[in-house]
This record gives C-alpha cells, sequence and structure tokens, in this order.
C-alpha cells in the first residue's frame, strides 16, 4: 500500500485556518495546508483521478477514507468560497463518502460516465445562461 501525507489519520484533525498569508503560517513545500488540502479536494471533482485513486487501492484504506470524510468541512463556510468548481467537488465529496461508490468508481465505464454527465450539465448550463 502506498503512503502518503494522506495516509495518516486525519479525522482527528481541525481544519487548516482560512489563508491570511501570515508570516507565521507553516509551509510544507512553500504552501499552506489551506492550499495543499483545496488542491487536493478540486483534484477529487476529476472522475478518473477517482478511478486511479480506487486502481490504488486508496479508496479502500480505512485512513484514506478517514482523511475523505475529514474534508468534509470544505462543504461548509467559510472553506465553501474557495472552491473553484463547488457543484462538482461538492458531488464528489458526497458520493466519496459512500463505500459503494468507493468501490464502484474503480471501473473505467463509471468514470467515463460520470465525465459524460459532467459535460452535459455544463453544456446545459450555458444553454440556459
Amino acid at each position: 500500500m502506498e503512503s502518503g501525507p494522506m495516509s495518516v489519520d486525519s479525522a482527528a484533525l481541525d481544519p487548516p485556518p482560512v489563508p491570511d498569508n501570515g508570516p507565521d503560517e507553516p509551509k510544507h513545500g512553500g504552501h499552506s495546508r489551506f492550499e495543499l488540502e483545496l488542491e487536493f479536494v478540486q483534484a477529487l471533482a476529476n472522475p478518473q483521478y477517482l478511478n486511479y485513486l480506487a486502481s490504488r487501492k486508496f479508496l479502500v484504506n480505512p485512513s484514506f477514507v478517514a482523511y475523505l470524510n475529514y474534508l468534509q468541512y470544505w462543504t461548509r463556510p467559510p472553506y465553501l468560497k474557495y472552491l473553484t468548481f463547488p457543484t462538482a467537488t461538492l458531488k464528489m465529496l458526497e458520493l466519496l463518502q459512500q463505500e459503494k461508490f468507493r468501490h464502484d468508481i474503480i471501473s473505467p465505464d463509471l468514470a467515463h460516465a460520470l465525465i459524460m454527465e459532467g459535460m452535459k450539465t455544463a453544456v446545459e448550463w450555458h444553454r440556459e445562461g
């Protein structure tokens, strides 16, 4: 099993502070915890990335599943306003809370169907706008 920053039991951690760019804010590779978690949570909106995580067994790792639960703080203010694609990001965060989805997303067909659904939604949104 691969390990990394998401393999720690992050469920007990508090959400990172909203960025203030203060000089005392700890940096990891030049980025704040807030920036790293924002980038990661937005990457979860990509069905192909979820398929990759499933194929590498991350989505069955209890520590990683706990981390996905911890990331629910992004569904609430003040964090919500920082999401670039809130609809897709929040939908995937919701789906990732379901064991069945975490199992099923290993299917490239499901990942492709989610991509097609997202494109259809975007086209409809532009037509209505």
